[in-house]
């Protein structure tokens, strides 16, 4: 990691351990250590790193992984279509999707990642992403999906065949979340910008997988730079690099819009 972020992750240490302890249902990826290592020799450098939780460590395949920030700017894979698998990491412009939640689920969603939000804008953080991972409950073995056909009741599909999720602690089901429903969306051909596509009523069976990453860059002066140039060029509310409490509004505002409470 850099050292910018290392200095970051110290200046916040004491707030970010307040937050994950008061909120154990917090979407923040968890940190357990920071570690530097001198490497001597013909090319001494040191080499900081940080040992943080596996978001993806789960029974399920994951099949689609996305990388949501709420900006325009940028925000589409760098791959052709045909190079684009499962552990491609795809961005804002690239969902196809929208996400329902049930309604009590949804409900501490929306509150959890208010709070997120709330700490990180405090801190001065920005640019932090919700990493989502889906899988497809009905998939083919050469990965196309399958829809559910006709919709039903959220929560009353069931797959023998799936592993079982356990609901005896909120924080366990918190990134695996079981009662989920994607439903296809396409958008306009002459938006190109268009973050949230119109729903077509095509709709998966999903297990969803989510948290909160990259929240170690604050509003420094390299991103206050970065910030006024692309201004110059593009729409201002289009670029990743803003201040912190637009960052936290924008974000929240795209993340609720692209996953739903399921009616």
């Amino acid at each position: 990691m850099k050292q910018s972020e290392t200095k970051v992750l110290l200046r916040i240490l004491a707030a970010y351990y307040n937050h994950v302890s008061a909120f154990e249902n917090t979407l923040v990826i968890r940190s357990y250590g920071l570690h530097c290592v001198n490497i001597t020799g013909t090319i001494q450098k040191k080499v900081r790193f940080v040992i943080m939780g596996n978001l993806f460590c789960s029974d399920y395949s994951i099949h689609r992984r996305f990388d949501l920030k709420g900006s325009s700017l940028g925000r589409t894979t760098d791959k052709p279509e045909s190079e684009i698998n499962s552990n491609t990491i795809l961005k804002d412009l690239d969902l196809n999707f929208i996400f329902g939640l049930q309604k009590a689920w949804f409900q501490k969603f929306i509150r959890q990642v208010d709070k997120d939000c709330e700490f990180l804008e405090q801190e001065r953080i920005m640019d932090y992403s919700l990493l989502v991972g889906i899988h497809f409950r009905e998939a083919s073995v050469a990965g196309e999906l399958i829809p559910s056909g006709a919709r039903t009741p959220i929560g009353e599909f069931e797959d023998e065949t799936a592993p079982r999720l356990s609901r005896v602690c909120w924080y366990q089901t918190w990134r695996q979340h079981a009662g989920s429903r994607a439903e296809r969306t396409m958008r306009r051909s002459d938006c190109e910008f268009q973050l949230v596509g119109k729903p077509t009523g095509e709709y998966y069976e999903i297990v969803m997988i989510f948290g909160s990453i990259d929240i170690l860059q604050d509003y420094d002066i390299s991103k206050k730079l970065e910030h006024a140039y692309k201004s110059i060029q593009y729409d201002p509310t289009s670029t990743s690099a803003v201040d912190p409490r637009l960052y936290s509004t924008r974000f929240r505002d795209f993340i609720f819009k692209v996953i739903t409470e399921d009616d």
